[in-house]
């Protein structure tokens, strides 16, 4: 796209610019001339200024974030404020808000970056570098309703504030919160990508039909918390194994995100003991079942951890934190436990 079609865009967006500021930076407010917002990520705060109107200080829709130095006009903001990369989406993304038709195709350059396949393992880096920490968003919301407070050690989890869904390849793409956690590999290499979709008002999963996909390369990879050595533990759900780490909050852990890629980890090469954090229902003995076999063949002592409910969330809320705590006392090897175990409060 010529320079000239991004500063004629930049210009009618500036045109409207408490409307965009409003629709891409809602979690601020308009205070005189100024949209008070965080950052150009619309978190909420009051170090970035957008000017609303022209004066002689500069036009209306450039801003400027204190804090950091940062500065830009109104494509920025939708460009950090949606998570987009190439320019072409971003200027989509303004004529759509503008109402204006699409522009004439313009002829392919070889030289021009390719836009990641959909679902590859690019895609899935791009997504988590587009997303930011966790603390203070819905993503902490959300695993506080489900009894996971202690969050140390959880950088692999990140927040997108409007991560793109689409039901299915006819219908049309909607926009929400979502939970991103990185998958990695043995070399903490990111292969892939997990959302779990969330909404602001239930601070729960969104009411949409699949609210948790996964995208990239996970194959025996996974979400990890902590590096591994030689103790770790291995679940299928995020939220699952999350669980046991309030009651064992030192021994690292991964979330292989399903039954059938947890039985496919890989071993790090330190690993001598493996707790297989199993879900109460048949994927999960057949998981149980194939690591056991697996870890045996390499000299990995495995060890079973099982729910008294459907999963370890499930116990976590349901029956508490010292019904939990006590239930894995039992199931763990005695060295682990003054190695690993929090006390009880």
């Amino acid at each position: 796209m010529a320079r000239q079609d991004a500063s004629d865009l930049a210009h009618s967006l500036g045109r409207q610019a408490e409307a965009v500021c409003r629709h891409y930076l809602y979690s601020g407010r308009r205070e005189g001339r100024y949209w008070l917002v965080g950052d150009v990520r619309n978190t909420p705060g009051r170090s970035m200024y957008v000017r609303l109107k022209d004066s002689p200080k500069g036009v209306a829709g450039k801003w400027t974030d204190a804090a950091t130095g940062e500065h830009g006009d109104l494509l920025d903001v939708i460009r950090e404020s949606c998570g987009l990369i190439d320019f072409k989406d971003v200027a989509d993304e303004a004529r759509t808000f503008l109402s204006m038709p699409p522009p004439e195709p313009e002829p392919r350059f070889p030289e021009r970056q390719r836009q990641a396949p959909s679902g590859s393992p690019e895609a899935a880096r791009r997504l988590i570098a587009m997303s930011q920490p966790i603390t203070g968003t819905i993503v902490q919301a959300y695993l506080r309703k489900r009894g996971i407070t202690d969050l140390h050690g959880t950088g692999s989890l990140r927040f997108h504030p409007r991560c793109y869904y689409r039901p299915d390849e006819h219908a049309p793409t909607e926009t929400w919160p979502a939970m991103i956690a990185a998958v990695t590999d043995l070399d903490d290499r990111i292969t892939g990508a997990h959302r779990t979709w969330l909404d602001p008002g239930s601070r729960d999963k969104a009411p949409i039909g699949t609210p948790r996909r996964a995208m990239g390369d996970l194959l025996g990879n996974a979400v990890r918390f902590s590096a591994g050595g030689e103790v770790m533990a291995a679940g299928e759900g995020i939220e699952t194994v999350l669980s046991l780490r309030q009651v064992l909050p030192d021994m690292p852990m991964l979330a292989a995100l399903s039954a059938a890629h947890l039985s496919a980890i890989l071993f790090p090469y330190t690993l001598r003991r493996l707790y297989i954090v199993r879900d109460n229902d048949p994927a999960g003995d057949g998981a149980r079942d194939s690591l056991i076999e697996r870890a045996n063949a390499v000299g990995i002592e495995a060890i079973v951890i099982s729910p008294t409910l459907g999963d370890f969330n499930e116990d976590l809320r349901t029956l508490g934190i010292d019904h939990l705590r006590q239930q894995s006392r039992i199931q763990i090897a005695p060295q682990d436990i003054a190695r690993f175990m929090a006390l009880a409060a």
